[in-house]
């Protein structure tokens, strides 16, 4: 039957006579008439619909990849199929993607990394023999001598050795614990996993996570898939963007009315404010955590990102163990660094690493097994962050390029965030503050009341209106500030500073030129 019924498709109906005697084309057509009274199925209900799916994956919002960067991605395909346009091309100036930017990578880290990855350029001689010494110790401590097996969860050991070495040196002696280090997929993975261990109970003991706004939309994306409760404490645009205690202490006041907050997670230097925090500011917050028994998460993916004269990174871990035993033997901390930024700028590893200290060691037990679960992080991308924990020292050979390099990359971010922060000031309805560290601007914006009203009518929030109109009339791409959160009657968005210096020029004067239309049209 299922050989006449394919005959029927096919439209073949030869005068053959079949096993049984009669033609093929007689067969064929009992087997049409069969197939005729058969009732047509009709389609089964999806088992996964918008209605049945899992309401905390629905609510996650990501701005930073969200709807205008969907926008961006037609806009350069109608590019590309020779629609024209006000512009020949679109800049992504949403995410904080270096070398998507024109950086070029660190030669050392690739080198040692090209060394991990096919061992048998050990015996070339165009590599230099300190980055040959540090490939051989990862490929010895990974099983088979190869990138491609997998680590223990918590990461390479010998890794986790020069992470709590570097940990050391950076922070003037304070001893770090190996057994304190988890390498990460980077320091978003950690940031994820360090939440689900923290997020219990329901009702009015759920937990709360303390976060700032504007903040990196991390935070929010992960507080909604695990049910969490968001409790938002705002930084002072007025004051550089500043932490306050004092606003910290009204948002956990305001929230122990409906859930039970029991982290505070701090971005230093600021993503996307750019601002730099003060040691003092500092021992407050650690004090105020300490007080009011809370768990602090310290975003420092940014820490090499310093460029203002008047500001120096201090670490929550050196600062907390320089307040005195009191302090670092109870303070509960977790710290993240990741191979994305810094002068690095390998987002593409997925490298990064977490310090977490005063620990339960019975929840010491269970962080391992959660990790477990995954496996282990990318291999390569542990390989990367030993790389940036364990860079050329003086005396080795590659240490003047590598010095070299790593200065370029940085005083180059320093000039762009003065650049930014100036020309931005020069424009009528922008205000910026200045970009202490870390590598995006969040200018203020005016919008007009009729552009309000415009926003509206498109069923648009007014600063994504804004950015849409940016995008589609110069085809840069940047993000609403609605997308990190913003004081209610306040306008923003954030551009990352990462362009070479005469690309980010000309991106300044048409956002520059677009603003000043924007006004003229609405006002």
């Amino acid at each position: 039957m299922q050989r006449a019924a394919a005959l029927v498709r096919r439209g073949c109906c030869p005068r053959t006579l079949g096993p049984w005697g009669r033609s093929q084309s007689s067969a064929a057509a009992e087997a049409s008439a069969v197939l005729k009274v058969r009732p047509e199925r009709s389609r089964r209900e999806r088992i996964l619909t918008l209605e049945s799916m899992n309401p905390q994956v629905k609510a996650v919002e990501y701005a930073v990849r969200g709807p205008i960067v969907l926008k961006a991605g037609e806009i350069e395909l109608e590019l590309q199929r020779g629609i024209k346009k006000p512009f020949t091309e679109v800049i992504r100036a949403n995410i904080g993607d270096a070398q998507a930017m024109g950086q070029q990578p660190i030669t050392f880290l690739r080198q040692v990394m090209a060394l991990c990855t096919y061992p048998n350029l050990l015996d070339s001689p165009s590599f230099p023999e300190d980055a040959k010494k540090r490939a051989r110790r990862i490929l010895q401590a990974c099983g088979g001598n190869s990138l491609g097996s997998y680590s223990a969860s918590q990461g390479v050991n010998c890794i986790r050795e020069d992470v709590a070495a570097y940990i050391t040196r950076r922070d003037g002696g304070v001893p770090a614990d190996p057994d304190n280090i988890y390498l990460t997929t980077g320091a978003s993975d950690g940031i994820s996993t360090i939440l689900k261990i923290l997020v219990s109970g329901g009702g009015k003991s759920r937990t709360g996570v303390m976060i700032p706004i504007p903040q990196y939309p991390l935070y929010s994306a992960v507080i909604s898939e695990l049910d969490a409760i968001q409790v938002n404490y705002y930084l002072d645009e007025d004051n550089c963007w500043a932490l306050n205690v004092n606003e910290l202490r009204r948002a956990l006041q305001q929230a122990k009315e409906h859930c039970n907050p029991k982290v505070l997670c701090i971005i230093n230097p600021g993503n996307p404010t750019g601002q730099v925090q003060s040691r003092k500011c500092i021992e407050d917050v650690i004090h105020f955590a300490w007080e009011e028994k809370l768990f602090l998460l310290a975003d420092e993916v940014y820490q090499d990102n310093v460029y203002s004269p008047d500001c120096k990174f201090h670490s929550f871990k050196k600062v907390l163990y320089e307040m005195g035993p009191e302090y670092s033997s109870n303070v509960e901390l977790a710290s993240f660094h990741s191979t994305s930024k810094g002068y690095m700028g390998e987002c593409g590893y997925r490298g990064g690493y977490m310090e977490v200290i005063n620990l339960h060691p019975e929840i010491k037990g269970q962080l391992v097994k959660l990790l477990s679960v995954r496996l282990c992080p990318p291999v390569s991308g542990q390989a990367a962050m030993d790389i940036v924990v364990n860079p050329p020292v003086p005396g080795e050979e590659s240490f003047e390029q590598f010095s070299t390099e790593k200065e370029s990359v940085l005083g180059n971010l320093a000039k762009k965030a003065k650049l930014t922060e100036d020309m931005f000031n020069q424009v009528p309805g922008i205000h910026c503050n200045p970009l202490m560290g870390a590598m995006y601007a969040f200018p203020r914006i005016f919008i007009p009341a009729k552009a309000m009203e415009a926003a509206q009518a498109h069923k648009m929030a007014p600063d994504m209106f804004y950015c849409m109109k940016l995008l589609e009339e110069t085809g840069i791409c940047v993000v609403p500030g609605s997308g990190f959160g913003q004081r209610e009657g306040t306008y923003h968005f954030r551009m990352t500073i990462l362009p070479p210096v005469e690309k980010l020029k000309t991106v300044l004067q048409k956002v520059k030129d677009f603003h000043i239309k924007f006004l003229e049209k609405y006002a």
